[in-house]
């Protein structure tokens, strides 16, 4: 869960996350929405790769990147379990 909010902590990679809702993209389709050398966009997908909040395809020499949603519903289990502690 560390790696996740780690992930999730930097605003560039919540805009990938955002991206990727659309569909799955490869690396530099990513990259043409941001001001970012693609070593840089390598990094941040490296990052949420890590966390396991994308997955990768590989497609001929290009490796395409798409959401991981089970890790996003375990997110939201996680988040939940502190709403039913809440009494008000």
């Amino acid at each position: 869960m560390d790696k996740t909010f780690k992930a999730l902590a930097d605003s560039q990679r919540r805009d990938m996350l955002k991206l990727l809702r659309a569909g799955p993209m490869a690396a530099g389709e990513i990259g043409a929405h941001f001001d970012l050398t693609g070593a840089t966009v390598s990094y941040h997908l490296s990052i949420l790769k890590a966390a396991g909040l994308v997955r990768t395809d590989k497609e001929g020499n290009r490796v395409i990147y798409s959401l991981n949603t089970s890790v996003f519903e375990d997110l939201l289990v996680f988040m939940a379990s502190f709403k039913e502690g809440i009494h008000e």
